[in-house]
């Protein structure tokens, strides 16, 4: 059957740019997803979206007319049911038969076959296929009501009668089959050809699209229009990187920025403005935000990466002289820097300290009190966590004490003014700057730079991928203002539920497995949990044990996406190693074991002694009666662990995790001939024990890096 290239466009007003991106790619892909289940698009054909500020489109290849008939096979009922004593079809059946748009007359062609306990008749039919027409018309309907829509609005038609509930009204539709329209319907419109372009720039007001294939070249010759979301952005990258190359400088690097100016415009160029240079004395984080996210500009960097007086700007159109354009970008955004210049200046006039009685007047949450009380919170975690360092530090000198103490004076300091730049107007009127703001005001003041830079730090990392607390104060401030936020909320039941994480205490959770792992901190998470929640004194009802199960799925979906597989992280995880930092060196251990030879064995062998271990009811001592070792196999093994146990706890006690599993090796041998010639559950009562004694210390021996029979398939 012979397929032609199919177009579909939806003509609409101006949609959400931060929703067009994931628009374009739900109403192409349902679309190409239904035609596909219809029978009428080729397995290899291909899908290319369309997604501008006014439409949303799909040009699809190897479209058929027509769908092939299929044969389908109908279950009909129970033969006890169809037919009567006399073979003769009943009124039940004659009724299937009816609806399905049969008679009698096929009541002998009906097949017979079982169907669980019984046996029922069943239908061979020949369904026709669909036209293109009538799946395209279920296609389209099952797009639109599939659409990713922020906020539904609602529209009267032209007949002054009829409203429309859509994302934006719509004003046009055009589906083509290679050059032919295809009859379809959709929020009021009736298919055809025709759609429009630029609002400014096309050349016609019209754009009569001749054929599926044409569609794309016509809208950029004609409409002025680059269809294609992909290619517009591509675009767009290209112009800004040549626009700031020609500066010696660069763009910043904002993937969602870029995703939201493609958004905005249809025909892009990139022009190039600037600000006084004056304005660079305000902090460039400022800057940068209020250029960004209320001008949509990108603003530009040099090789340092610091901010320049020169930033880009993407238009919607190409004039022949484009300095009224750029004359009228530098006259909006000179108001925009003057109040963040305003603000910054005016937030000086007061200190911190000053600032911290103020919190008292911040509700934080309705059960946990205040800012104020939560930073109190902060700062006496913090003084926890620096008396848990003290005590993990060994030898403990005079020096260290001496170190010790100024890094918790340094601590509960940061921690009392952390929270105190929500108070300023820079962060009022931008709250993601809080912390980084701190920073900068607690350097104007004259603190010291450790304490400065702890305040800006105390919220790292806030995202994926984001870099960790540069000084140890920033890193004890951290970890005390996440847990406050954990062991708060989890203790007045604030968990999260499915995707719906209001308090975003995953990536908390994560913010602290993050530092604990990659800093190695020698801080058990346990005795962390325990040693931070007298901070809430009555407040909370104590949530560790929730806690560290959370944590301990947080750690695992975040070591699976780091490419370990599920059995190495449920291996290392099972033992619920109390010091994350030992998490990675674990993980390599088992990762290296699994690729001995006797690896397989081996796990396979913890794991049948586990089994064995759990079916005894009283518990059994790791301990081993040599006078009792009768045969020559059990008595070869306990030889063997002889060896073995101390070189390998010996490893195990110097973190050569690697090393300690390795020396396991050496037991494959013993334990496979073990189990090949001893009788565990032997009837003699001091046989059978000391049976399984010499089991226990062989699991204890093996078990300590990893759980190995989680490795076994």
């Amino acid at each position: 059957m012979s397929t032609k290239n199919l177009l579909i466009e939806l003509f609409v007003e101006e949609l959400p740019p931060k929703a067009l991106k994931k628009l374009g790619e739900s109403f192409a892909g349902v679309l190409a997803d239904s035609l596909k289940a219809q029978g009428l698009v080729a397995d290899d054909a291909v899908a290319t979206s369309f997604a501008s500020p006014r439409r949303l489109g799909l040009h699809l290849t190897q479209v058929s007319a027509k769908a092939a008939d299929r044969a389908v096979q109908q279950k009909l009922m129970p033969v006890a049911v169809a037919l009567d004593a006399s073979g003769n079809a009943t009124p039940a059946l004659l009724k299937k038969l009816a609806a399905l748009g049969a008679d009698a007359s096929v009541v002998p062609q009906l097949k017979r076959a079982p169907d669980g306990k019984a046996e029922a008749l069943f239908l061979d039919q020949l369904v026709a296929g669909a036209t293109l027409a009538e799946g395209l018309q279920k296609a389209l309907e099952e797009s639109l009501a599939k659409l990713p829509i922020p906020k539904v609005m609602t529209y009267q038609l032209a007949d002054g009668w009829s409203d429309v509930k859509f994302v934006r009204p719509a004003h046009g539709l055009v589906a083509l089959h290679g050059a032919e329209i295809v009859a379809v319907q959709a929020l009021g419109l009736k298919s055809g050809r025709v759609t429009r372009g630029h609002r400014f720039e096309a050349l016609t007001e019209e754009v009569s699209v001749e054929s599926a294939d044409t569609y794309a070249s016509q809208m950029r010759e004609q409409g002025a229009v680059i269809a294609s979301f992909a290619e517009r952005r591509a675009e767009i990258l290209h112009q800004l990187n040549a626009a700031a190359a020609k500066e010696g400088l660069k763009p910043i690097d904002d993937e969602a920025l870029l995703d939201e100016v493609t958004a905005l415009v249809e025909r892009p160029n990139v022009l190039t403005c600037q600000f006084e240079p004056e304005f660079l004395a305000v902090p460039q984080e400022c800057l940068i935000l209020t250029m960004k996210a209320n001008q949509k500009y990108f603003p530009l960097l040099n090789g340092e990466g610091k901010l320049t007086h020169k930033f880009l700007v993407v238009s919607n159109i190409c004039p022949t002289d484009a300095s009224a354009v750029t004359g009228g970008n530098e006259r909006v955004v000179r108001p925009r820097l003057s109040d963040a210049k305003f603000f910054f200046d005016q937030d000086r006039k007061k200190t911190l300290a000053e600032r911290v009685p103020g919190l008292a007047k911040v509700v934080y949450h309705g059960k946990l009190g205040t800012q104020g009380e939560r930073a109190e919170r902060v700062r006496a975690i913090s003084h926890a966590i620096v008396n848990m360092l003290r005590m993990a530090t060994v030898p403990f000198t005079v020096a260290a004490k001496e170190e010790f103490d100024l890094l918790d004076h340094k601590a509960q300091q940061a921690a009392q003014l952390a929270k105190a730049d929500l108070l300023t107007d820079m962060v009022g009127e931008f709250p993601e700057l809080q912390g980084i703001m701190g920073g900068y005001y607690a350097r104007h003041e004259g603190l010291r730079d450790g304490v400065a830079i702890a305040i800006e730090d105390h919220y790292k990392p806030r995202f994926a991928g984001d870099a960790l607390p540069r000084n140890q104060t920033g890193t004890v401030v951290a970890l005390a203002d996440k847990l406050e936020t954990l062991i708060g909320l989890f203790g007045i039941g604030q968990l999260p539920t499915g995707d719906k994480d209001p308090f975003a205490l995953r990536r908390h959770a994560l913010g602290v497995v993050r530092i604990l792992v990659e800093k190695n901190l020698p801080l058990p998470l346990p005795e962390l949990i325990a040693a931070a929640v007298p901070a809430f004194g009555d407040l909370i009802e104590n949530p560790s044990v929730a806690l560290l199960s959370f944590f301990s799925d947080r750690l695992a979906v975040s070591l699976r996406e780091q490419g370990y597989s599920a059995q190495e992280v449920d291996a290392v995880l099972a033992l619920a190693p109390a010091r994350l930092g030992e998490v990675p060196l674990r993980l390599a251990a088992v990762r290296a074991f699994a690729a001995l030879p006797e690896a397989a064995s081996l796990a396979a062998a913890n794991k049948r002694i586990a089994n064995i271990l759990k079916k005894i009811e009283t518990p059994v001592a790791a301990r081993i009666d040599e006078s009792l070792l009768k045969e020559s196999a059990e008595q070869a093994l306990a030889a063997a662990l002889r060896n073995v146990q101390p070189l390998a706890d010996g490893f195990f006690h110097n973190g050569e995790y690697a090393a300690s599993l390795r020396e396991l090796a050496a037991l494959k041998a013993p334990v496979d001939a073990f189990f090949d010639g001893v009788m565990v559950n032997a009837e003699d009562e001091a046989l059978r024990a000391n049976r399984q004694g010499l089991l226990k210390t062989l699991h204890e021996a093996m078990n300590r890096v990893a759980d190995l029979s989680r490795l076994a398939s």
